[in-house]
């Protein structure tokens, strides 16, 4: 049937099909940015959850360590208790920030997208020289 229409058809069927690929080709970039930008929203809020827990557990081994210092002058057991507490709040709260810190540090925007975008251009120059 393609035989059968004239230059001009078939020039625009060709255009038509062109663009519906590249239409679907875009919808699906598309659809990868908003999952990417769905996913950084999730580690954004668990990072902003990660830092608030640090800053808390860091403010209570403050404290507990205010409080060592001044049972420090009192009987001997005590002040074992009160150190443990506080090294244990402390490493806690360290710990927290600095995964809170790595992940903050990774770089993970719109990663996948720009890939397959990179990729499709890729493509499309390969097959643009191989029809030169």
């Amino acid at each position: 049937m393609a035989e059968s229409l004239g230059p001009a058809q078939r020039l625009l069927s060709a255009g038509k099909r062109v663009l519906t690929t590249l239409l679907a080709t875009g919808e699906t970039r598309l659809r990868l940015a908003v999952l990417e930008l769905e996913e950084e929203r999730a580690r954004l809020a668990t990072l902003a959850l990660l830092l608030g827990l640090s800053l808390i557990l860091l403010l209570l081994g403050i404290a507990t360590l205010t409080a060592l210092v001044i049972i420090l002058f009192w009987d001997s057991w005590r002040i074992t208790a009160v150190a443990v507490s506080a090294l244990v709040l402390l490493g806690s709260g360290v710990g927290a920030a600095l995964w809170a810190m790595r992940l903050a540090r990774r770089r993970t925007l719109l990663t996948s997208t720009l890939k397959h975008l990179a990729l499709d251009r890729q493509l499309a120059e390969d097959s643009t020289r191989e029809d030169g």
